[in-house]
C-alpha cells in the first residue's frame, strides 16, 4: 500500500465514524464575529481568552511598541541571539506572580510541558500522572521515557499508593490544576502534602486556573508551576516557574526551550502588559465579572470551562449545530478528546461576554437539554 493510499484509507475511516474535523475561520475581535464559510454572525463560547485581554488597549499597544522596536520575530533561539530585554522582564514578572525564584519562557504551553517533563523525567524516574491530564502532559511523559503510572482522577490517596511503589527511585507527580474538558479542580493541597511526605517533585499545570486554585507553596517545596500566556494573559507562549536550580536546569536541558526560536517580541510584550492588568484592581474586576458569568450558567462551578455532557456523539453534534443556528458557537467535544460515551458541549466563558449574551446561552441550553 502506498502512502497516498494509506492516507486516503485513514481519512475515510475517520469520516466513517463521524469524527472528521477541519478548522473554520472566525473573523472576530472578541466574542462576536463572522464564521466561515458563509460569514454568519456568531457569539463564540469557545475561546480560552478568559479575561478578554486579547483586545485590551494596553496589551495591544504593548505589542505594537514591541513590533516597532524589535520587529516581527526574535530571529533565533534564546541561547543564541534570540533573547530580548522584554523576555527577561516577563520572566521576572512571572516569577513574582507565582511567588517563585525564577521563571523560564517557552514558545507555547505545550512546549513548556514537554520541556519540563523531559528534563526531570527519565528511565530512573517514576512519573505519576492524573488520568485526565492534558495531551501535552501525556506526550511529555512519553518523551521522558520514564515509567509512567496513571492515577485515578483527582485521587490523592491513589497517588500516595503509587508513590509508595517507587522504591528508591526519584518520583514526579504531574497534574492539571483545572482540567481542560471538565473544568474541575485538582486536590492541590492534598497533593502538596503527599509529595512533601514522599519526597516527590510536584508539577502543576495551571493553564486554565484563571479563577484559581492559586496554592500557597513553601519556599523549600519541590514544586514547578507551569502556565500559558495564551489564556488568562491573552497572548501566546508558556512558562515554567520554580526554584532557581530547577529553572537553570530547564534552560540547559529542555530541548523544547534550547532548540526553538524565542517567542516573538510582540507576544512577549503583550503578555507582560496583560500580566500587569491581571495583577491590578482592573484584573480583580475582570475576575469578578467572569465569576458572575459562571454562576449564571452553573452555580458554584470552579472554572469558566463548563461541560454539558450529552454522551452520544451525534446528539452532541446536533446540539452544537442547533446552538449555531441561534448564533452561538459552542463546540462539540468528542472522542478521542474525551472518553467514548462522554461527548459534550464545552462552554468557555469570558469576562468579555455581556450579561445578555450569557443569559441567551443559558436559555438556549435549557431548551436543548431540559436542564
Amino acid at each position: 500500500m502506498s502512502w497516498r493510499e494509506w492516507a486516503d484509507r485513514e481519512g475515510r475511516g475517520i469520516r466513517a465514524v463521524g469524527r472528521w474535523r477541519a478548522p473554520r475561520d472566525l473573523d472576530a475581535a472578541g466574542p462576536e464575529g463572522k464564521l466561515a464559510p458563509d460569514g454568519r454572525p456568531v457569539v463564540s463560547f469557545a475561546s480560552n481568552d478568559y479575561l478578554g485581554l486579547t483586545q485590551h488597549p494596553k496589551v495591544v499597544a504593548a505589542a505594537h511598541a514591541a513590533l516597532d522596536r524589535w520587529g516581527a520575530g526574535s530571529g533565533s533561539a534564546r541561547l543564541i541571539v534570540g533573547s530580548r530585554p522584554v523576555h527577561s522582564e516577563l520572566e521576572v514578572a512571572l516569577a513574582e506572580w507565582k511567588r517563585t525564584e525564577r521563571a523560564v519562557l517557552f514558545p507555547t504551553g505545550f512546549a513548556a510541558n514537554l520541556g519540563v517533563l523531559t528534563c526531570f523525567g527519565g528511565p530512573d524516574v517514576l512519573v505519576v500522572s492524573d488520568e485526565l491530564n492534558h495531551a501535552s502532559i501525556i506526550d511529555g511523559c512519553r518523551l521522558a521515557r520514564a515509567e509512567c503510572a496513571v492515577a485515578r482522577h483527582a485521587d490523592p490517596e491513589h497517588v500516595d499508593a503509587l508513590l509508595g511503589d517507587a522504591g528508591a527511585r526519584r518520583a514526579l507527580v504531574v497534574t492539571d490544576t483545572v482540567f481542560s474538558m471538565d473544568g474541575d479542580v485538582a486536590p492541590v493541597a492534598e497533593l502538596l502534602e503527599v509529595c512533601a511526605r514522599r519526597g516527590a517533585l510536584l508539577v502543576l499545570d495551571e493553564a486554565h486556573a484563571v479563577l484559581g486554585p492559586d496554592p500557597h507553596v513553601d519556599a523549600d517545596a519541590d514544586v514547578i508551576r507551569i502556565g500559558t500566556l495564551s489564556k488568562t494573559l491573552g497572548a501566546l507562549g508558556g512558562f515554567a516557574a520554580g526554584r532557581a536550580s530547577y529553572t537553570d536546569l530547564i534552560v540547559n536541558r529542555a530541548r523544547s526551550y534550547i532548540f526553538t526560536t524565542a517567542s516573538t517580541p510582540a507576544d512577549t510584550a503583550a503578555a507582560l502588559a496583560a500580566l500587569a492588568v491581571v495583577r491590578s484592581r482592573e484584573g480583580d474586576s475582570l475576575r469578578t465579572r467572569l465569576r458572575a458569568h459562571v454562576e449564571r450558567v452553573r452555580p458554584a462551578h470552579p472554572s469558566p470551562i463548563i461541560p454539558v455532557v450529552l454522551g452520544d456523539e451525534r446528539a452532541t453534534l446536533a446540539a452544537s449545530d442547533a446552538l449555531l443556528e441561534q448564533g452561538m458557537l459552542v463546540p462539540a467535544i468528542r472522542p478521542p478528546t474525551v472518553p467514548v460515551g462522554t461527548s459534550r458541549l464545552r462552554v468557555a466563558l469570558s469576562a468579555a461576554h455581556t450579561s445578555e449574551q450569557v443569559d441567551a446561552l443559558v436559555d438556549a441550553l435549557a431548551t436543548l437539554t431540559g436542564r
